[in-house]
């Protein structure tokens, strides 16, 4: 009746509730007190059955945020590497999920969206400074930034 339960019982409820990387995963098992032998069997088991991808999660995570425009660029990245994910892989999922996108339409579709009632040419400088920095907290770069604005006002 007080049996305990495995590592990999506790790690496939870990995964039921969301996808974790390797490192993530091995946290919270070691957190539950699974030893590191069986912790890393654990996870060997789980990348060989596909229930466990830092790829592909990674790029999962980077084109969620990159289409819902919470965030981007250095921002994203060190989000990826927060969860554990490799340095190489974060880069390679950052580099995928902007191929072909431009940064700039992107700000100019939240413009519309979030900032509907912004007009760059009649805003005051502590408006502007508004939603340049909303943008620069999710990893936007100036430049592009700058340049939506610009876009948005000649419009």
């Amino acid at each position: 009746m007080g049996e305990e339960r495995s590592g990999f019982s506790r790690a496939l409820d870990i995964l039921s509730r969301r996808d974790h990387s390797e490192a993530e995963l091995a946290l919270k098992l070691r957190r539950k007190g699974i030893d590191e032998r069986e912790i890393a069997s654990v996870v060997a088991r789980l990348r060989e059955l596909g229930y466990l991808n830092d790829r592909r999660l990674a790029e999962r995570i980077a084109e969620t945020a990159m289409a819902g425009g919470r965030m981007a660029g250095p921002r994203l990245s060190r989000e990826l590497i927060r969860r554990g994910i490799p340095r190489e892989l974060a880069a390679e999922a950052l580099a995928r999920a902007t191929e072909g996108r431009d940064l700039r339409d992107d700000i100019r579709e939240m413009l519309a969206g979030k900032f509907s009632s912004f007009d760059p040419r009649e805003a005051d400088l502590r408006e502007k400074r508004r939603v340049v920095g909303w943008f620069q907290r999710r990893g936007y770069p100036l430049s592009a930034i700058l340049d939506a604005l610009r876009v948005s006002a000649d419009e």
